[in-house]
Order: structure tokens, then sequence, then C-alpha cells
């Protein structure tokens, strides 16, 4: 098994769990989050606003993880979390990022999920430089599969050319041979994908 790379829509992936890249209420914003709770309807946030709040306005931190079914997604599960905020490299952001991934991982594996997809968390609005996100998604997400049973299937989902590419670069370099098995989606997932420019957070 291999980490997939896939450019299109989180959205349509029929995976036991879609990484919703969410902010700490949880409740709904831009980017893929925005995406998300439309897809997924108006459960989700129901979902969501049942879930305990952790202090006002907080239901998850950041470098946390949280489960929800996925309503009406293909996917059986949303895990929400929190990715850092970029500022300057010296604020624990890799090591918050790195959370966002294990602990995702951690989490699917507790659920019983196989196959989990995740976006370019913390890319878009929270700033996150891009390859270094990816080196992060990348290292964590292999270090998992060879460590671990489930989920075996892991898709890395690129909005755009440019996180395709980065996405490709980070997994080659963390020792990853690519091939047209990472450059695209399976079959059953061909069908429904859409090119998308949805930027994450």
């Amino acid at each position: 098994m291999k980490i997939e790379v896939w450019q299109g829509d989180i959205t349509t992936l029929a995976v036991d769990a879609i990484v919703n890249a969410a902010n700490e209420s949880l409740l709904g914003g831009g980017g893929v989050d925005g995406a998300i709770h439309r897809a997924a309807g108006p459960g989700l946030l129901q979902s969501c606003e049942q879930l305990p709040q952790l202090r006002p306005g907080v239901r998850c931190p950041t470098g946390e993880v949280v489960a929800t079914d996925a309503h009406e997604l293909p996917a059986r599960f949303v895990l929400h979390t929190v990715g850092p905020v970029w500022h300057d490299g010296q604020r624990d952001e890799s090591a918050l990022l790195a959370n966002c991934y294990w602990k995702s991982l951690q989490l699917a594996e507790k659920l019983g999920a196989r196959s989990i997809a995740f976006p370019a968390i913390s890319c878009g609005v929270y700033g996150y430089p891009l390859y270094r996100a990816a080196e992060i998604a990348a290292t964590e997400t292999l270090a998992w599969q060879r460590s671990h049973r489930e989920p075996r299937r892991i898709i890395l989902v690129a909005y755009n050319t440019a996180t395709f590419k980065a996405y490709q670069q980070a997994l080659s370099a963390a020792g990853q041979t690519l091939d047209d098995e990472s450059e695209a989606p399976r079959s059953s997932d061909r069908a429904i994908a859409a090119q998308s420019l949805m930027p994450a957070f």
C-alpha cells in the first residue's frame, strides 16, 4: 500500500472517513470546512452543536480531533481537526499540525475505518507554508501506514495543482516511489471526481 495523492473535491470520496479542517467552534466556516458542511447537509452542524464545549466557543482545541457522522456525504464519518495558524514556525506549529494527522488516524482506527482522506490542513487562510505542511502530511501518514494495519488506504486530497505537486514531492522525499496509483483516484472514485479550487484551512 502507498499513500495516494488525488486532486479533486474531498466531499465526493466514498471513504470511511474524511477529515475536516475545522475551526475550534466546529460550527462551520469557509474553505473545505464550509464545503463539507454544505455537502453533508444541516445534520452535520446539529451533530457538531451537540458536542460538549471544552471552554466558551471551543469544542475542539488546535491539534485535536473529534468525530461525527457524515450525514449526506458518501463517507461514514467526518473527523474534525483544528490545524494551527502559521505565525513564524516557533510556536509549536509543526507539532500541532503533526497531531492533526496522527490523532485523526488514531481515531479512524478506533472507529474501524479502513480508508481516510485528508485535505491540506492549515494551508489556506491559516497560512501554513504549503511544502512544509506537505512534508508533515507525508511523514505522519507514511509512519502510520508502516506501523499500523488500519486505516490502510490513506488519501491526501489536493485542491489545486500546486498542492498536488507538493504532496508528490514530499512523499518522494520521505521515501515513497511515485507511480500511477498515487496520481489518480481509483476507478470507483474517478466517475464522481470533480476538479476543485476550494481552499483549505
